[in-house]
């Protein structure tokens, strides 16, 4: 037996339960894993609510970090004993031990701790996703400006020091001024606290009225129809969360008039569908920080049995950086 957090309808944090459940063996493609640490995402958010739908009753979490304590037939890149992390589907992360695919789980390397493990898998890939292979028309050189939402958030601090890296000027968007020093001491160029200011006004002043090649929204509904307004002619939008609602619906015939821009919603388990990707995008992550060029910040820790707690606080916007969920 082994604890593992469900929820059996959806709703708000009171519907997340500390239940004891049974953990079998692994089939073919499959691994056991004890973890270490859990981390947290608005996408726990989204499936416990309801706004992603699935079947119930739903055990929660989509990444963690552990040691490999069974591996079923087929499993060639992992073995018993191994440090392991992941960023997968299906959710579930919210154990003590789970049976799992192990398409997406990958080595940890030595130089990088269970808790980072925990932290950095599904932000760190989104931001690798993001910078990398989520480009605008001519892709984008050193000197380019992009403008990154929630800068001061998991995704957010791993993309400012990776886009600073890379050369690009981001220009951030959060909720505060804390938010925002946070943002410009991980890399970020400028800064914008939306709440006080215009960010299309600030966007269109720092670029010289030119506006951003890209734009990496998570926010959605609150920060959409300027985010368009904010791009460079065959500028590109690229959606990948929904924070504060989904945006209402578009007509393509709005996006000839702003500059014939595109348009793309993007999910990171679109580019890990093999191991062969997974490995990949894990490895350039993975030297990434073992580097130094990214540092991955964890600023709240929670025990398991708070896990409510916890998804009320990043719920509430009050957290920075990553949360990881202790055992």
């Amino acid at each position: 037996m082994t604890k593992a957090v469900i929820i059996e309808k959806n709703g708000g944090p009171e519907e997340l339960k500390l239940v004891d459940v049974t953990v079998g063996q692994p089939g073919p493609g499959e691994i056991r894993i004890r973890h270490k640490a859990v981390g947290l995402n608005f996408i726990d958010v989204y499936q416990r609510s309801g706004l992603y739908a699935l079947p119930m009753p739903l055990r929660l979490g989509m990444e963690a970090s552990g040691v490999v304590e069974a591996v079923g037939e087929g499993v060639t890149h992992l073995k018993v004993g191994d440090r392991a992390a992941y960023a997968s589907q299906p959710p579930g992360s919210y154990c003590e031990e789970r049976v799992m695919p192990a398409k997406c789980v990958c080595k940890l390397p030595d130089a990088i701790s269970f808790e980072t493990g925990a932290a950095m898998m599904l932000k760190g890939l989104t931001a690798q996703y993001l910078l990398k292979r989520t480009l605008p028309q001519g892709g984008l050189k050193a000197g380019d400006f992009i403008l990154f939402h929630a800068a001061a958030g998991g995704v957010g601090l791993i993309a400012c020091q990776w886009a600073k890296a890379l050369g690009y000027n981001l220009i951030g968007t959060a909720g505060s001024d804390a938010k925002c020093q946070l943002a410009l001491a991980n890399g970020a160029s400028h800064a914008i606290n939306y709440n006080t200011e215009d960010f299309l006004a600030r966007v269109k002043e720092i670029t010289g009225g030119k506006g951003v090649k890209v734009v990496y929204d998570s926010v959605g509904k609150d920060t959409w129809d300027k985010s368009l307004d904010c791009l460079a002619p065959f500028g590109l939008m690229a959606s990948f969360g929904n924070a504060s609602g989904a945006p209402a619906p578009i007509s393509p015939g709005i996006l000839g008039p702003k500059g014939s821009i595109y348009l793309t919603r993007q999910t990171l388990f679109s580019h890990i569908t093999t191991r062969e990707s997974t490995q990949e995008m894990a490895d350039d992550l993975f030297e990434a920080v073992t580097s130094g060029k990214v540092k991955i910040h964890i600023d709240q820790t929670y025990p398991l049995a708070d896990i409510a707690q916890a998804h009320r606080d990043l719920e509430a916007r009050k957290t920075t950086g990553c949360t990881i969920i202790t055992l």
